[in-house]
């Protein structure tokens, strides 16, 4: 791979560039470069003045969590569970660089959708490159977060099945049944946004929506930074149900807003205009 040759970043990677470190582990299409997460430039270009006005004005003023510039990035403590992903929650930093190599002529493949089981409040994917439809940018299910947020058992976490080396059957995070039921059901019947832009565009996403990193069908490499924003009073709020008001550890500003947007939004942000139709992204919701 040459960072001036494009034709050499199409995925996947070869045996002999594959790595398993979990601190920047490269495999199949993925690049995941988190070693870097608690470096002074990574920490600035996300913990700026603008990006945490926003974060704040959602999430209450002098309320974040800040980073800690040399502290334990992600994956410093490896998989969350033997064969299962890293942990983010157990991080000090930024999450990372996170790639997507283009999958060239590789056939089309379905991908899985998810829901993160750590505890934050908010997420963003900030793109360091642009990223074009069809570019593997961030897959999300509009309104997930407001039909799924009543079947968990904890607001901001799921609760995880311990492994243990002679009783390896089960494993990895807990799904309750009222959660597969309506996680089926918002496959069926939503159909996905894919978030593709320019350099420096940013998407802010809710702890609770469905999301998924698509596959890269362009000739150029995704390449994106992401962070969690946590409240630092999320280890007590963490502890209650979901509550009656899901914006109840959310900014008075965020709980007072409108829900609704205008067409003029609508048309520059690709979302459903109000009637129903989609503003330029009809070939990339799914």
């Amino acid at each position: 791979m040459k960072r001036d040759q494009p034709a050499s970043h199409v995925g996947p990677f070869s045996a002999e560039d594959e790595d398993d470190n979990t601190m920047h582990l490269r495999k199949d299409y993925r690049w995941q470069i988190r070693d870097v997460g608690t470096e002074p430039l990574l920490i600035d270009l996300v913990w700026n003045d603008r990006l945490r006005g926003v974060a704040e004005t959602l999430l209450g003023e002098g309320m974040l969590q800040p980073p800690v510039v040399g502290g334990r990035p992600m994956g410093s403590e490896g998989a969350a569970w033997p064969g299962g992903p890293v942990d983010p929650a157990v991080n000090e930093g930024i999450r990372g660089i996170y790639c997507t190599l283009p999958h060239g002529d590789a056939p089309r493949q379905s991908i899985g959708d998810h829901t993160d089981g750590h505890p934050f409040n908010l997420g963003i994917v900030g793109l360091i490159d642009e990223v074009l439809p069809e570019g593997g940018g961030f897959r999300i299910w509009p309104g997930s977060h407001k039909r799924l947020y009543p079947t968990f058992q904890m607001q901001y976490d799921q609760p995880r099945i311990p492994y243990y080396a002679h009783l390896p059957s089960y494993k990895g995070i807990i799904h309750s049944p009222a959660y597969l039921a309506e996680l089926a059901d918002i496959m069926a019947d939503t159909k996905p946004v894919d978030c593709w832009g320019q350099t420096g565009d940013v998407v802010l996403w809710h702890h609770r929506l469905v999301h998924a990193a698509p596959p890269n069908y362009t000739q150029q490499m995704r390449q994106a930074v992401l962070n969690d924003f946590s409240r630092t009073d999320l280890d007590r709020c963490r502890l209650d149900p979901p509550q009656a008001n899901m914006w109840r550890d959310w900014s008075d500003r965020t709980q007072q807003v409108s829900v609704a947007y205008s067409e003029a939004f609508a048309v520059a942000q690709r979302l459903p205009t109000a009637t129903g139709e989609s503003a330029g992204m009809q070939d990339q919701r799914g």
